[in-house]
């Protein structure tokens, strides 16, 4: 039943097309129709021909001038048919099935970061260009072969018995013998072609894996051990494929064997009907073409069922992943944010990951319109968890979040998304130009904008220098391009997209002292004017901020300027102490001094 609900869901898939299909199903109907009538004509003339001796010449001349006219006219509809029925459906299916990679992208995109923590990037390229490839097939063979041959078993075929009901019989019995067996192998196979396409999923993901990271491969001299794993898992799925393949193979051998044996079977039974006065030689010659019409196809609809069984998993696979549901739906009535102010404001938020702990409790604190907030706090107190709960990757299970009065749970998630621009510690570039990468942050961007923007960043000189300028390929992650150089691309793309709320994450801690100095040039002219969440280890980087706030075990624990904080002695004087007494330890700690010889 999960098989036919699956198919049925592959159908469905052709919503938009649902004219074109209907369409290609009623002309299936005629084909099927048309080949039908070939058999029974055929057998007309021959009923003709062997009563020739009854009939006097012209009359036969007559009877079998209009049989093979209209047997003319039907073989040249039918191929008419044909080429109609394969033109629209080679367009239906391509156009549909980039309209599925469509829906799959888009619907990947937005989902938000707690899917894409559990399932790799590779897996997921995997299911999109096999899923539709898959849908692709199943709809092209469906509507330009195989529809016709459903049609003809379930409606044309029980139309034999008015020809002659005991040939019509054996016919039938025969038929049914077929799908029966092929009804077995489906049950016998799918299973284990589930286990074959789970293990290519891995192997997709492991491959994508190590490419990602092919530096870290080759510098821990993993390529052997990576290659070992390849191939372990490449052992499991032709262990698990190989006997799928020999029951179908089974399947293939009968179904060549299955158009001798019907053949044989109803010319036996005719020629015995035939003796006996319970058949003509017409109706013979119509049942065994029947016979060659009916097994030829049920052979080709044995190869698409198999295919079907052997691309089922990853069809589910496809619409898993297009079931699968936000963490953060949006409302219904959601309204579309303006550009804020930046009125920040955390009312007793709390929030823990589903099934697990506790992150945040009881979390308050303003943030008013301009101002700046440093996060800190060992790693682990809930600092990014509270900015991305600002950002709705997630919602509170407590509590409340609002910009300029707005709860972010009532608003689109495209509209608070604009007001908010985040600087990652990592810069997270697009294989693209530098261009490409700028205009993330506004895509209707000048190139004065993008020059205005640079130079704030301190970019522009160093964009310049490169071999096409704003038109330089940047690498997968900007590996063409040093850390600094990614970060103030990051802070461009961020100032061109002007929001109200920037959030700073740990966007200085990946850099030397130099390259920090340039950037935490730009970043002051990033945040000026606009409400700023400063997460931070390096308290250094927070000495400005109008507030700070001492994240501790998912809760608030202190709150101040760095001077207040300071002199109450607590956590963060505790954080500053830690840090100076690390930056102030001696690079020879733990060497001998060096005594000098004594003068002569």
């Amino acid at each position: 039943m999960d098989f036919f609900k699956l198919y049925t869901r592959v159908l469905g898939q052709l919503g938009p097309d649902r004219k074109v299909a209907v369409g290609l199903a009623l002309a299936n109907v005629v084909m099927a129709a048309l080949q039908f009538l070939e058999p029974v004509l055929f057998g007309r003339v021959i009923d003709v021909l062997t009563r020739a001796e009854q009939l006097d010449r012209h009359a036969v001349w007559v009877q079998a001038l209009e049989l093979l006219a209209l047997w003319s006219s039907v073989g040249l509809s039918s191929i008419g048919a044909n080429v109609s029925v394969a033109l629209l459906a080679d367009r239906m299916s391509h156009r549909n099935r980039l309209v599925a990679m469509a829906q799959f992208f888009q619907h990947v995109l937005s989902l938000p970061l707690s899917f894409h923590g559990d399932i790799q990037s590779g897996r997921l390229m995997k299911v999109m260009l096999v899923g539709s490839d898959n849908l692709f097939g199943q709809w092209l063979g469906f509507f330009r072969e195989h529809l016709s041959t459903i049609i003809a078993a379930l409606v044309l075929l029980p139309l034999t018995l008015f020809l002659n009901w005991r040939l019509a019989l054996l016919l039938i019995g025969l038929v049914v013998l077929f799908a029966v067996l092929t009804a077995i192998v489906i049950r016998k196979t799918e299973a284990a072609q589930g286990e074959v396409t789970r293990f290519h999923s891995q192997l997709a993901g492991n491959a994508q894996d190590a490419l990602s990271n092919v530096m870290v491969v080759q510098s821990f001299t993993r390529m052997a051990s990576e290659m070992a794993n390849f191939r372990g898992i490449m052992q499991q799925v032709l262990e698990r494929q190989f006997p799928v393949l020999n029951w179908w193979a089974l399947v293939s051998v009968l179904t060549r064997a299955a158009s001798t044996i019907a053949t044989i079977s109803i010319f036996m039974l005719g020629t015995m009907l035939h003796l006996d006065g319970f058949a003509t030689v017409g109706e013979i010659v119509s049942f065994m073409g029947f016979a060659g019409l009916l097994i030829g196809k049920l052979e080709g609809a044995v190869g698409f069922v198999a295919g079907l069984v052997l691309h089922a998993p990853a069809l589910r696979e496809f619409f898993d992943v297009l079931d699968a549901r936000s963490s953060v739906p949006e409302a219904p009535d959601a309204v579309v944010l303006p550009r804020t102010s930046g009125h920040v404001v955390f009312e007793n938020v709390g929030f823990g990951y589903p099934h697990g702990p506790r992150i945040l409790s009881e979390v308050n604190f303003e943030a008013p319109p301009g101002k700046t907030v440093a996060l800190v706090g060992q790693t682990g107190a809930g600092k990014s968890t509270a900015m991305a709960l600002l950002q709705r990757l997630w919602d509170p299970v407590d509590g409340r979040i609002s910009l300029d009065g707005h709860d972010v749970r009532a608003v689109t998630l495209d509209s608070l998304r604009k007001n908010i621009g985040v600087v990652f510690q990592e810069s997270m570039l697009f294989n693209r130009t530098i261009r490409d990468n700028l205009l993330v942050g506004k895509p209707d961007a000048t190139q004065e904008e993008l020059e205005r923007a640079c130079r704030m960043a301190e970019a522009h000189d160093f964009i310049t220098r490169q071999q096409n300028g704003y038109d330089t390929l940047v690498g997968e992650r900007g590996a063409s391009l040093s850390g600094g150089q990614r970060q103030r691309l990051a802070i461009a793309r961020a100032l061109l997209k002007d929001p109200p709320v920037l959030i700073l994450d740990e966007a200085t801690s990946a850099l030397d002292a130099a390259t920090e100095a340039r950037v935490s040039k730009a970043l002051k002219a990033l945040m000026e004017g606009r409400t700023t969440f400063i997460i931070a280890h390096r308290l250094s980087t927070v000495k400005d901020a109008d507030e700070i706030l001492v994240f501790d075990a998912g809760r608030i624990a202190e709150r101040g300027t760095f001077a207040e904080l300071v002199q109450m002695d607590g956590k963060f004087a505790e954080l500053v102490k830690t840090q100076l007494t690390t930056a102030l330890t001696p690079a020879t700690a733990g060497v001998a001094p060096v005594v000098a010889p004594p003068a002569h």
